[in-house]
């Protein structure tokens, strides 16, 4: 597997897992708050912006540190 398909299919899974996780997350918040459906609707969009912000930074190479500061102060020192 090349690193263009490597890279695809982490995109492809984080995206999954960022709205998947999101939206359990927020389904039991509501089954235990009895909430429905609005805090699955919430955790839905975070885990959304979790996922779009984890392949900005897969694509940029900004992946190797803890922190999206510090990945970024090290990618300026190299």
């Amino acid at each position: 597997m090349g690193a263009g398909a490597g890279i695809g299919v982490r995109i492809g899974v984080e995206l999954v897992a960022g709205i998947g996780v999101g939206s359990l997350i927020g389904y039991g918040l509501d089954a235990w708050l009895g909430t429905r459906p609005w805090l699955m609707v919430v955790f839905f969009f975070l885990g959304a912006a979790a996922s779009v912000m984890n392949m900005y930074r897969a694509v940029q190479g900004l992946d190797d540190s803890v922190g999206l500061g510090q990945a970024k102060r090290r990618r300026s020192l190299k």
